[in-house]
C-alpha cells in the first residue's frame, strides 16, 4: 500500500472522485479500508474540507453524524486547539502515565532505520520513507510503540514523523501523538500483535506474531505506566522479516535526509534581501497581490474572484521563519515546490519583515490564513479558510465538546449537502468551485 501523490489540483480532484464513502465507516480502521488518501492535498490547500464533504454528500446523502464527516472535523478540531493553545501544543498538555523526564529524548536508530524486529513498526517506517504517507492506524501503532514500548518522549517521535510526512500538519500530528501518549487524552493508546492482525486486512508484512508486542494488554500497560520497566531494546543486529534494502544497513533502511532548504537539485530562491525587497516593492506598487504559500497552493486567479487574470499578481512565498524551524524530506520539498511554481507568477524566500517591505506599496495583499504561517504576517493579509463546521465560541479541550458546539442547532440526521447550502455562495466566492 504505497500510494502516490502527484502535486496537482487535478490529481487531488481525481482522488476526490475515487472516494468510497459508503464503506468508509465500516472499513476505515483496516489498512485496506476505504480511506481517501487526500490528506497531502488537504494539508497543502489543493483541496479544502467543505468540498470533500460536499462531494461525498452529493453521492450519498450523508447525515451530519456520519463517521466520514466526523473524521474530517478532527482536522478542524486540532487547529481549533492550536489556535487557542498556541506553542503549548508542542509541550505535554497535561501529565501522562509517567513524568516527561522518564522518557528518552531521541528516537533510537533502530526505529529510524526500520530494524526493530517488529514487522508492523519496520513496515510502517519503510512505507513512511517510500511515499510520505501512512494509514492513520499505522501512525497510531508507530506512535504507541515509540512512546509506550520504547519509552521515547512523544515530542521526539512527533517531530521525527512530521518531517517525513507529505501531509505533515503540526496541529494534527503533534496533538495526535499527545492523544496516543496520554498527555492530550484521558489514557494512553495501547496496541498489541492481536490488534495488528485484526486490522491489517489484505496488506502483508504488518502481522507481528512472536515479536515484543505479541503480549497481553496488561503487560503493555505496565510498560506504559513504568510499573514494570520496559522490554529489552533490539540488539544492533536486529533485522526484519522484510529483508534488507540496497544501500541500507543490515536488515534496515537508511533514513532519508531532512533539510531546512530544498535539496540541491531543486532550484530555490535565496533569502530576500532588503535591497531586493525595495526593488520588488516598486514592481508590486498598486497591484493586487495574492500570496501562494505551502498551505495554500491552489491557483488564486481561478480560486479568488477579486479580479481578473493579469490584475492579481500571484506571489509564491517560502516563509523563512517556518522553514528555519521545521525540516522537510526531499519528497515534500519537491511536492510543495512543484505545486507552488505552477500556481505563482514569482516565488520568493522571505522572512516576515522583508516580505512586508516588499509588499508595502501593493494595493492589497491577501492569503488564505493557516496556523503554520509566521505570526508576524499582518492580520489584514489573512483571509479565513473555508470551514467544514462553525467555529465554537469557546475553547473546547475535547473533540466531543467541539463537535457538540460546532453542530449545535443542526438536525443530526439531515443530509450534509442541505446543511451547507446556505453558505454555498460564500464558499464559491472564496474558492471558485
Amino acid at each position: 500500500m504505497n500510494p502516490s501523490f502527484p502535486p496537482t489540483r487535478a490529481a487531488a480532484l481525481a482522488g476526490l472522485g475515487a472516494m468510497r464513502t459508503q464503506s468508509y465507516a465500516s472499513s476505515r480502521n483496516h489498512l485496506d479500508g476505504a480511506v481517501t488518501h487526500l490528506s497531502p492535498y488537504l494539508t497543502h490547500g489543493l483541496l479544502n474540507l467543505p468540498e470533500v464533504a460536499a462531494l461525498a454528500a452529493a453521492r450519498h446523502a450523508l447525515p451530519i453524524e456520519h463517521k466520514f464527516v466526523q473524521e474530517l472535523a478532527w482536522r478542524e478540531f486540532f487547529h481549533h486547539v492550536w489556535q487557542h493553545q498556541g506553542e503549548a501544543i508542542f509541550s505535554s498538555l497535561h501529565a501522562g502515565p509517567r513524568p516527561d523526564a522518564d522518557y528518552a529524548a531521541a528516537v533510537p536508530d533502530d526505529i529510524r532505520q526500520a530494524r526493530t524486529g517488529v514487522p508492523v513498526i519496520d513496515t510502517a517506517v519503510r512505507q513512511l520513507y517510500a511515499c510520505g504517507w501512512l494509514h492513520n492506524h499505522a501512525r497510531m501503532w508507530l506512535a504507541s510503540y515509540v512512546v509506550h514500548v520504547r519509552g521515547v518522549h512523544w515530542r521526539a517521535g512527533a517531530d521525527w514523523l512530521v518531517a517525513h510526512l507529505l501531509d505533515g500538519d503540526l496541529a494534527s500530528n503533534h496533538l495526535s501523538w499527545q492523544w496516543v501518549a496520554g498527555t492530550g487524552s484521558h489514557k494512553p493508546y495501547l496496541f498489541n500483535a492481536e490488534n495488528v492482525a485484526r486490522f491489517e486486512g489484505n496488506e502483508r508484512g504488518w502481522a507481528s506474531p512472536g515479536s515484543v508486542i505479541d503480549t497481553d494488554y496488561a503487560t503493555i500497560e505496565r510498560w506504559a505506566r513504568g510499573t514494570a520497566g520496559l522490554p529489552p531494546a533490539p540488539s544492533a543486529a536486529a533485522g526484519t522479516v522484510a529483508g534488507t534494502v540496497a544501500g541500507a544497513g543490515a536488515g534496515g533502511v537508511d533514513e532519508p535526509p531532512l533539510g531546512h532548504r530544498p535539496p540541491a537539485d531543486l532550484p530555490a530562491p535565496a533569502l530576500l534581501t532588503a535591497s531586493q525587497a525595495s526593488a520588488l516593492a516598486k514592481t508590486l506598487a498598486g497591484r493586487e497581490v495574492w500570496l501562494v504559500h505551502p498551505w495554500s497552493l491552489v491557483d488564486p486567479v481561478s480560486g479568488q474572484r477579486s479580479g481578473t487574470p493579469g490584475q492579481v499578481l500571484r506571489l509564491g512565498v517560502w516563509p523563512a521563519e517556518f522553514h528555519a524551524r521545521w525540516p522537510w524530506s526531499a519528497a515534500r520539498w519537491r511536492f510543495v515546490r512543484t505545486a507552488m511554481v505552477a500556481a505563482s507568477d514569482q516565488v520568493v524566500w522571505a522572512d516576515s519583515p522583508t516580505l512586508q517591505q516588499a509588499l508595502a506599496k501593493a494595493a492589497s495583499v491577501r492569503c488564505t490564513d493557516n496556523g503554520h504561517l509566521p505570526a508576524d504576517w499582518p492580520a489584514d493579509w489573512r483571509q479565513p479558510a473555508a470551514r467544514l463546521l462553525a467555529e465554537p465560541e469557546r475553547p473546547c479541550p475535547s473533540f466531543s465538546q467541539f463537535w457538540r458546539q460546532a453542530t449545535r442547532g443542526y438536525d443530526k440526521h439531515q443530509a450534509w449537502h442541505r446543511v451547507r447550502s446556505d453558505d454555498q455562495a460564500e464558499q464559491a466566492d472564496l474558492y471558485g468551485d
